[in-house]
């Protein structure tokens, strides 16, 4: 069902702008459309409206129509992208999650099949609870997860193999816990996950910091460890690492484009985030979600990529989920 379910969504969406579509004066994009592979609220769509509302208000385009297309993982989505084969109008949002994603869900295309963009920014996850959770400092946590490891769920917004879910996996692993009596429930996107964590229907969740920053400073969710290699400005919550937790974390989100694509439209993509980078309009969305800028254009996001692939299958194996 989940299968039929995911392939009626692929059929269901509007046809894509076709390859050649109007761009303008030639050597620019001015429009484009933005493939968002998880729900509305989750890190690829919030990174794919927020790059497309500083690109248009730094005058970069004129239009640029971003679309969710969520599904087993981000990989039907991905399938969709794969399948635009030539289609130079047409970006995906993507990350760290879809790379687990392709092994977990034995997906017949990988992001090796598409033309990497760029790799745009790192991001750490938080490990986050209700404001009123019995939890209120990683130990307690960590005490009562070693206690009843399957008692205490854990969510997440990422299927399996993507950061929301390596990241408690890899926690797990640090405290003494096998990865595989974790009871991990996962979540098509941190917006969906929220509503789980603030109803204190699973006992804690990870996610990124840039998805749950309102609730945060509205005093909803309270943040018990970052897992980043420092603390985060403006998160009143310690590292995992100063919380007893030898994890380092950090998931990555990029831009990749369909398979096939002329040099002439890869490399006006390319061109594009690269302006992108030098906006006021963008330099003001790290900031205000805690992203960190870790731009890589065309070959080096491609390499990177490449190695991702690698290490993703390697992690997964030695926690025994792949």
């Amino acid at each position: 069902m989940a299968v039929a379910t995911a392939l009626l969504a692929v059929l269901l969406v509007p046809p894509l702008l076709t390859p050649g579509a109007d761009s303008g004066d030639g050597s620019q994009v001015r429009a484009l459309r933005v493939l968002v592979p998880n729900a509305p609220g989750g890190g690829y769509d919030i990174t794919a409206r927020t790059a497309a509302k500083a690109m248009e208000d730094a005058d970069l385009l004129r239009n640029a129509e971003v679309f969710n297309l969520p599904g087993a993982g981000g990989t039907v989505g991905l399938g969709r992208t794969v399948g635009e084969r030539g289609n130079g109008k047409l970006i995906m949002s993507m990350g760290l999650g879809v790379v687990g994603a392709v092994y977990t869900n034995k997906s017949p295309n990988s992001l090796l099949d598409t033309t990497p963009i760029a790799k745009l920014i790192e991001e750490p996850d938080i490990v986050v609870v209700a404001k009123d959770s019995p939890y209120t400092s990683m130990q307690q946590l960590v005490d009562a997860w070693k206690a009843n490891p399957g008692t205490v769920t854990v969510g997440g917004g990422s299927a399996p193999g993507g950061p929301d879910h390596l990241a408690p996996m890899l926690i797990a692993k640090a405290v003494g816990l096998q990865p595989k009596t974790v009871n991990y429930i996962p979540f098509d996107g941190g917006g969906e996950l929220l509503a789980s964590v603030l109803g204190g229907k699973v006992a804690f969740g990870v996610s990124g910091v840039g998805e749950y920053r309102d609730q945060i400073q509205a005093g909803t969710l309270r943040v018990l460890a970052v897992t980043s290699k420092d603390r985060i400005k403006g998160i009143d919550a310690p590292t995992l690492k100063e919380s007893g937790v030898d994890v380092e974390f950090t998931n990555w989100r990029g831009i990749v484009a369909p398979p096939g694509i002329t040099q002439t439209d890869r490399d006006k993509l390319v061109d594009l985030f690269a302006r992108l980078q030098k906006t006021p309009q963008w330099a003001d969305a790290l900031q205000r979600n805690g992203w960190t800028d870790a731009f890589a254009p065309g070959d080096q996001f491609k390499t990177f990529l490449e190695n991702e692939n690698k290490r993703v299958a390697t992690v997964l194996k030695d926690l025994g989920l792949a």
